[in-house]
Order: structure tokens, then sequence, then C-alpha cells
């Protein structure tokens, strides 16, 4: 009989709301449950594919706001499993670190926790007689600015040997150095699979041995866009190692850019939103889809959707009810109005006063250094703590005031076209 696992990494169970955009209280309740969802999915898996282990490559806890009620939780899923007769390996990783609770839950019997050295364990023999060996390796620290890879033992001589480490690998945008190491270091160590954990974003690095970062199973906002999922793999008697992708994530992140152009009607921007988010839920392998939608193009709309965004966002979170399973993170407009030189709109007074809002008065250096003088006070107002977040140089108050510049005239400007379209009816 083959040698079956599971692979997966950062659930990160029970992780705070980090999007203020879900204001939603059920879209909120839905991304709140959903990596416990995604924990129960994987268990699940693991007892209808009948496999032999669950491979968890560090990063089951969100660090140290993590309650004993998470790990009474994590329990009782790894109860199931060992009900079933499934193994489970677990190595910790940096978040897993800063949990109080990490060293404080007893574990059910089939459950191998790896410590701080690496000593392989026995999973399986083969039908072959070839051994099966699981080698890993827990941080006690949240920081491990150096390679663990020294730190593994050699190969076992004639056996399969799966390796797990929590990596950030050479680096990764939005992680942090952990344990760093190569890609072609962890091939020529000698192991047939790597199973990794830490960066977030699914990627099989090599094949000829399997070096897998498997993704988090579960996204928590739009930052982990994109479908998620877990590793499963199968050792043949002979010793072939295969690997397949399987969907778990109850909830999907994704961005959407949606082009108006062309489109002048109200109702007729709703049906092309209305399209794309068909198009969009029926792509998604998820439960739900939850989408941060950008509007862009040229439209003589482009006014009226800034000058009406509170009608726009209650319209568009309609139309996503109505499909059902289909969620608004954010809407962002980038459109803008036609121009009026290339003769597809009439020319407008308001249209002429925005083009020399933007020509002469948004670069003029009266101007900008009266929003940066109201900035500044503003700044004065608000707690230190604030003023160093938003404000930390010089530069930075610089930007604010551009951009509070930019967006006031927009503001403006969206307000007196609108204005003068009703007028004119």
């Amino acid at each position: 009989m083959p040698f079956r696992f599971v692979h997966t990494a950062d659930l990160h169970l029970d992780s705070p709301l980090r999007s203020l955009a879900l204001r939603n209280a059920d879209l909120a309740d839905i991304v709140r449950g959903a990596t416990r969802q995604a924990l129960v999915r994987i268990v699940d898996l693991c007892i209808a594919e009948e496999v032999d282990a669950l491979l968890i490559a560090g990063d089951l806890y969100d660090g140290s706001q993590t309650s004993m009620n998470t790990a009474l939780f994590l329990a009782g899923e790894l109860r199931r499993l060992d009900e079933a007769g499934i193994r489970v390996f677990i190595i910790r990783g940096n978040h897993d670190a800063q949990s109080q609770v990490t060293n404080e839950l007893t574990l059910s019997p089939s459950t191998h926790v790896f410590k701080g050295r690496s000593k392989p364990v026995l999973a399986k023999t083969l039908e072959s007689g070839r051994d099966v060996y699981i080698h890993g390796m827990s941080f006690a620290s949240p920081h491990a600015p150096e390679s663990l890879l020294p730190s593994f033992q050699m190969p076992a001589a004639d056996a399969i040997n799966i390796g797990m480490l929590h990596t950030s690998l050479a680096g990764a945008a939005g992680h942090d150095l952990y344990a760093p190491c190569s890609v072609a270091d962890l091939q020529a160590h000698g192991f047939d699979y790597w199973a990794l954990g830490h960066v977030h974003q699914r990627q099989v690095h090599a094949s000829e041995p399997f070096v897998v970062m498997p993704g988090m199973p579960q996204g928590r906002d739009i930052n982990e866009a994109g479908a998620k999922g877990v590793t499963l793999a199968t050792v043949s008697d002979e010793g072939r190692l295969t690997i397949e992708e399987r969907a778990i994530g109850l909830a999907t992140f994704e961005r959407m850019s949606l082009d108006l152009t062309g489109i002048s009607e109200w109702s007729d921007m709703l049906d092309a939103v209305r399209n794309a988010f068909l198009r969009a839920r029926n792509a998604a392998a998820a439960d739900h889809v939850i989408l941060r939608l950008a509007l862009t193009g040229a439209t003589p709309l482009a006014w009226r959707l800034r000058r009406d965004g509170d009608l726009l966002q209650g319209e568009i979170e309609n139309v996503a009810a109505g499909i059902g399973g289909c969620w608004i993170e954010k809407i962002e407009l980038e459109c803008r109005s036609p121009d009026p030189e290339t003769g597809t709109v009439m020319a407008d007074p308001v249209d002429e006063l925005a083009a020399l809002v933007s020509s002469d008065v948004l670069p003029a250096h009266g101007y900008r250094q009266d929003v940066r003088a109201a900035v500044e006070e503003l700044l004065q107002q608000l707690p230190p703590e604030l003023r160093q977040l938003l404000a930390p140089d010089e530069a930075s108050v610089e930007r604010l005031a551009f951009d509070a510049g930019v967006s006031g005239a927009d503001e403006v400007l969206a307000h007196l076209h609108g204005n003068s379209g009703e007028g004119a009816r």
C-alpha cells in the first residue's frame, strides 16, 4: 500500500479580522470563522481520502492573542484524526512561538510535535520494504535569522525521507525573513519531499525532489487573495511521489477591475457589474467570493459615481446579494470623464473647470502651501501616536497634503458636475 499524506501550513486559527472594510456583520462572521472551517475541511479530506498522515508545517496559531478555546478546538479536530487512525506531524512556526498555549495543550497520542532537534520519525513501511521517515524541526523563537537546514540529519539510507521546515526561503514580499535557505540547498540535502510553510502563496518550487510551499488554506483579507488549498501527496510502493492540489477555503478574496468605457447609463453599469460578479462567482471554488471592485475607464458616469458613492455602494451590494455567495469588500473608483476634445461627449463648464484645476491650481505653490498648513494644523489635534503613524517625516506630510488637495478637488468637482447635470434635466 502507498503512503499518502496531506501537507498544509499557516492556518492561523482564529486570527483577528484585519480588514476595516468588513463592516457587514454577516460577512465578518464568515471571515471570522473561516480559519476554523478550513481545519475542519482538512480533517474531512484526510478521513475521506484515508490518508496515513497530516503534515502541518507551522503557524497553526496566530501569535500571542490565541486563547485556550482555540487550542481546545484544535485538539478536538486532531482527536477526529486519531480516531480514524491518521497520524499528525507538526512543526512550530514563528507565530506558534508567540502563542501562550503552544506548550500547554496535551494532544492525542497519534500527534507528534517536533522539537528543536531534527530526529526522524518512522511513519510507515511500504510493501516494498522501504521505510518512510518524517524529519522536522521547530523553533522556540519568533525570529530565526539563520538557516535551520544544517541542523537536519542526513536522509536515512534506502528510505523515503520527508522534511518539514518553516522558512521564508530566500525571502518573500510581505513576509519576515525566517530560517532562510535556498531551494538548491534543500534539493542538495537528499530528501525526497520538503513540506514547507511560512509563505502564504502556494508554489511548487521543484519536483526533483519536491519542494512545496502549499500556501495557507484560507485567506483572511484582500492581501491574501486567490484560491487556497492543501497538497495531497502519494508515495507509491516503488517510492515514486506524485502531488495534487485540493481546494479547501470557505471564502476567497479576489480583486476585480471593471472597465466602464462606453457605458453612460446607470442601469447599464449595474448590468455590467452583475455579469462580472456572475463570472467571478462561477469561477470560484470556494463557497463565498469576496471582491474588491475597481471601476475604471472613461465614462460620463464618472462624476455621478463619485458624487453618489453611498448609493453606488448600496446598489452594488444589492447586486452581489442577489447572486448569493458574493460579497463586496470595497469599491475603488478609478474611472474618469471622457476627454471633451475627443468628441465622445459634449464639453461642459465643469469639465473645463476640472482641466483648469488640474493644470493650474493643484501644481500652484501657494495652493499647496495652504493645503499643507491645514494638514499640519489637523495633525496637531491628533494624539502623538497617530501623528507618528500618519506623518513620521516631512515627506509624509507632503504626501498627505498632496493627496488631500487632489481628493478635495475631486469631491468638489464631482458635486458641481452632479448639480449642473440635475439643473439641465
